[in-house]
């Protein structure tokens, strides 16, 4: 029932219930004033004729009365269904409609009483009067009951109420088409709004909206429109500057290359006759050495994340078991009697097998560097990925470091002047899970618990 929560539903509900209310309202107002106009028209006829007719014949009664002048009085008073009953004071009508209560009424008053009865279903009025002299006012002795039938009239309020039913619903479907007629106005500007908006969202920041009127929907769609339209702007212009950047650090990259490579050959051969040098001299050449190799690998790795960024990193991937891809990488760096490995066999996975052992060495080499022995590298596999784990049982990471170990060139430890490293490698390794199509990340242990998650199945 997610619908009933729309706009339009809400605002074709809200149309129907205040439209089928003002409808019952209106036809139950209808139908009860018509009600007593009927029953009070029909009554006020009937009770003047009657009293009429008394009036009118009793003067031709000689009192006092006898059972037959009585009964030709009551059927002188006789018209159409009307049931005349014409007794001396006290006596009882053989009738039931005619109920104790309208009796002791008659009884207590000198002018005509009523009361509306129901018997069978069928309504009734039911009326008495006393006969009175038409000189002196003194009572003749003579009561006058009548008992005439309403089903006419009730016959007649049946047709209003029908009538008042048969409004409604037409009432109601005008609300209906009514609240769909609103909320498709409403709604449509609503839904060029929300469509807008994703596609917004999804970058087409070219996005913009038609502006029909002068109410607040066409304001607010002149506001989204100059919204996106600034956004479209600084979007640009940020896009450019990374654009720009990006080109930088490829372009002096690149640049630095050439010469890295000619420094590098000197310092090899510094560093080749470093001990037959001075020490202040020999340790100055150590020192030039190893700082352009940090400088090559600096730049080895800021070549590789403009690749990442430019989109221009490609995997050559190849059937290759994950386990052997760890020991020869361990191997190939001197450090398999430092880890304890827990490598099963046949673990085989679509993978790029050089950017595999970066991400491993990276892994491996910061467990050894900054953690404590021992450090465990453990494979694991189900039908759809493998894993590899790489944890150590140093002081770990604390939870606020957490969130920004992938950053590039970030430091745990802010009171560092530089790493060890470029700042990059944790970086490059999660680019290289990603381009896998897997991921790389880390939990507390004892230690950091690093873990690299690469898909079973070639997408």
């Amino acid at each position: 029932m997610t619908w009933l929560r729309g706009l339009r539903a809400r605002l074709v509900i809200t149309f129907v219930l205040v439209g089928g209310l003002s409808a019952v309202g209106a036809a139950g107002l209808t139908y009860y004033k018509a009600q007593n106009n009927l029953l009070a028209g029909a009554q006020n006829r009937l009770l003047k004729d009657f009293r009429y007719r008394v009036l009118l014949l009793s003067r031709d009664v000689v009192l006092p009365a006898n059972d037959e002048d009585l009964h030709q009085l009551a059927e002188d008073l006789e018209v159409g269904n009307r049931d005349v009953y014409v007794v001396r004071d006290g006596e009882i009508p053989s009738d039931n409609r005619i109920t104790g209560e309208l009796r002791a009424r008659v009884l207590r008053r000198e002018e005509l009483a009523w009361q509306r009865v129901v018997d069978e279903g069928v309504p009734y009025l039911a009326g008495g009067s006393r006969v009175m002299f038409s000189a002196g006012g003194e009572p003749s002795g003579i009561t006058v009951y009548l008992v005439e039938s309403l089903s006419q009239t009730a016959t007649d309020e049946t047709a209003v109420l029908r009538a008042a039913q048969t409004a409604t619903l037409p009432a109601v479907l005008l609300a209906v088409l009514a609240g769909l007629l609103a909320a498709r106005g409403v709604l449509r500007p609503v839904a060029d709004l929300d469509r807008a908006a994703r596609r917004l969202g999804e970058g087409r920041l070219e996005t913009r909206l038609p502006v029909r009127g002068g109410d607040e929907l066409a304001r607010l769609a002149g506001q989204f429109n100059a919204t996106a339209a600034a956004l479209e702007h600084s979007v640009g212009e940020l896009r450019e500057m990374e654009a720009r950047s990006r080109r930088f650090v490829a372009d002096v990259s690149h640049e630095l290359r050439t010469p890295l490579a000619a420094a590098t050959a000197v310092t090899d051969v510094l560093e080749a006759g470093a001990d037959r040098l001075d020490p202040n001299a020999g340790t100055a050449a150590r020192l030039v050495s190893s700082e352009i190799f940090r400088l090559t690998r600096l730049v080895d790795d800021l070549m590789e994340i403009s690749r990442f960024d430019a989109g221009a990193a490609v995997l050559n991937l190849n059937d290759v078991d994950v386990g052997a891809a760890v020991a020869a990488c361990l191997r190939s760096r001197g450090w398999s009697s430092e880890v304890v490995v827990d490598l099963p066999p046949d673990v085989v996975v679509p993978l790029d097998p050089r950017r595999v052992d970066v991400i491993i060495a990276n892994l491996v080499g910061n467990a050894l560097r900054h953690g404590e022995p021992p450090v465990t590298v453990r494979v694991r596999a189900t039908d759809d990925v493998a894993t590899v784990e790489v944890s150590d049982h140093g002081p770990g990471l604390s939870s606020d470091v957490l969130p920004y170990v992938f950053e590039r060139f970030y430091k745990a430890d802010v009171a560092r002047a530089r790493s060890e490293g470029s700042g990059l490698g944790l970086a490059i390794a999660r680019e290289n899970a990603l381009l896998h199509g897997g991921d790389l990340t880390v939990a507390p242990g004892p230690g950091a618990v690093f873990t690299l998650t690469l898909p079973r199945k070639r997408t």
